[in-house]
């Protein structure tokens, strides 16, 4: 019998904003340790097979102005560091309806979207009365996406799936109700882009999830499930923890690192594209 090889995609990490924050806005459980945790914000580029697609959308600069984030860039705009036009996105994962990860679908025009029809129950549902739940959610854009629903552009879930070879939705909650991750097939074997599933490596780590959550039980199970997903903890990567782009390589000069390649500074400290030290020797840039 033929074995089937699946697509090796390549995947980048592209950081668009950034918060300052300590470290007891960023764990459920109490920390007498407090001090500085930044959180960074990134969307995420999976390439191969002749496809491209986007995960998570990411925030403009007036979301990130009322809500007090340093805008660094538009996400969207940014792929063109990857050589990447808009209208070139075939489909886009949006992890979650969250501000910072569902944002500026009005810029991607040809593509699909991939949700767990969960989620939008959660966003438009009943959980939505009460403010520490609806305040991540931006109501414009959660409309733009209804739109995109009666426009026939969205591809709705329920449960884990497979979008195409070498590329899966694990549906976790926990954060939300629909929370979903992507497991993606490189070159070093699965890599898991949590997303919101796990913030920050040390709220896995510690079994201290992120404190905007919707079910903890379930966010904590969804750290078992993310773990036997991925091949190694190197092939875990959260949503938000400015380690992960002190611990891959760097694109060139931009503020994208390469998660196909080996992290190449696992003990490294966050800090930004400064701490940096290495290229990609996979991309050769």
């Amino acid at each position: 019998m033929a074995v089937t090889m699946l697509p090796e995609y390549e995947v980048f990490a592209i950081r668009y904003a950034a918060h300052q924050r300590n470290r007891n806005h960023n764990f459920i459980a109490h920390d007498p340790h407090d001090g500085p945790m930044p959180m960074d914000y990134f969307v995420w580029l999976v390439r191969g097979a002749g496809r491209t697609f986007l995960v998570d959308t990411g925030f403009n600069a007036e979301a990130a102005r009322q809500r007090g984030r340093e805008h660094l860039r538009c996400p969207i705009g940014a792929l063109e560091a990857l050589g990447v036009r808009a209208d070139q996105v075939s489909d886009v994962i949006i992890t979650h309806l969250h501000y910072d990860h569902a944002g500026n679908v009005e810029l991607l025009p040809n593509a699909r979207l991939h949700l767990q029809e969960r989620e939008m129950h959660y966003a438009v549902g009943r959980y939505m009365a009460y403010q520490p739940l609806r305040q991540a959610y931006s109501v414009p854009d959660v409309q733009h996406l209804v739109g995109r629903v009666h426009a026939g552009q969205v591809r709705f879930h329920d449960g884990d799936a497979t979008i195409a070879p070498g590329i899966q939705l694990a549906l976790i909650g926990g954060h939300t109700m629909g929370l979903q991750s992507v497991r993606v097939h490189t070159a070093r074997g699965w890599v898991v882009l949590a997303s919101d599933a796990s913030h920050y490596y040390e709220n896995m780590e510690t079994d201290s999830p992120f404190p905007l959550v919707h079910d903890v039980g379930a966010m904590l199970e969804g750290y078992r499930k993310l773990q036997a997903l991925a091949e190694s903890p190197d092939h875990l990567v959260p949503g938000h923890d400015p380690l992960v782009m002190a611990r891959y390589p760097r694109l060139g000069k931009h503020d994208v690192v390469c998660l196909h390649a080996a992290p190449t500074n696992v003990g490294g400290k966050a800090g930004g594209v400064s701490s940096i030290a290495t290229s990609c020797p996979h991309c050769g840039r």
